[in-house]
């Protein structure tokens, strides 16, 4: 069986919101006072077992998340592994006390993507990508918790004037928190599974990452409905 893989740096190009992609806002002055893969369950991402895997599988082919964009990789004409780029809107997770906007004091603490990574490997017509993520968490003037849970969402998408979702999910990693500065995170997103694009629309494929504060909603039970 044909099995074919595409390493590379990641890219950023920021586009349109995509509607399960939201943040809260944050004042940009606030970040200038504060110091300094996982799946649902998992432990602390800033733990050593999870920044190795995050080494072990990318090496030195990750990508700061505010360089510029680099070509997407093709091997054979065949396989294309699409370059990653952080949603606009997306690239910051705040979070305030209670009731609070996340701004100045109410600030409790403040996520960003610090690096990111990409593999694909082509089988039987099928891609499967993995999405490496590096970031941090920074704690706010109104203190944060021992932990803390991370949501970011994983998309596959084929843009244009008419985008269109080819893949999404979300992911969620807990950090544990210490006030004495900046405390890094590491996620590698490895199920994402999708058909390999035709020749004419490969090159407008895409993955997107980004915060998603609704991956950490429960998700609404189903209604049973009682026979009489």
């Amino acid at each position: 069986m044909l099995e074919k893989r595409a390493t590379g740096r990641s890219g950023l190009r920021p586009r349109g919101h995509l509607g399960c992609f939201t943040v809260l806002a944050v004042a940009a002055t606030l970040l200038s006072g504060c110091g300094g893969a996982g799946l649902t369950g998992s432990p602390s991402a800033g733990s050593p077992s999870l920044g190795d895997r995050f080494s072990q599988l990318f090496g030195s082919k990750s990508q700061a998340a505010d360089a510029p964009a680099t070509p997407r990789e093709s091997q054979g004409g065949e396989l294309t592994c699409p370059p990653v780029s952080i949603r606009a809107g997306a690239s910051t997770y705040a979070v305030g006390l209670p009731g609070k906007e996340a701004t100045a004091t109410d600030l409790r603490y403040q996520a960003t993507i610090v690096r990111t990574a990409r593999d694909c490997n082509l089988n039987g017509g099928m891609i499967t990508a993995r999405i490496g993520i590096q970031g941090r968490v920074i704690v706010g003037p109104a203190g944060a918790p021992a932990t803390v849970e991370i949501p970011v969402r994983v998309a596959v998408v084929q843009g244009g004037i008419n985008e269109k979702t080819i893949f999404t999910k979300a992911y969620r990693t807990t950090v544990t928190v210490s006030e004495d500065g900046t405390n890094p995170y590491s996620l590698v997103a490895e199920d994402i599974v999708y058909p390999a694009p035709s020749a004419d629309v490969g090159d407008s494929y895409i993955f997107y990452i980004g915060f998603d504060p609704q991956a950490l909603r429960p998700e609404p039970k189903s209604r049973s409905h009682r026979r009489k």
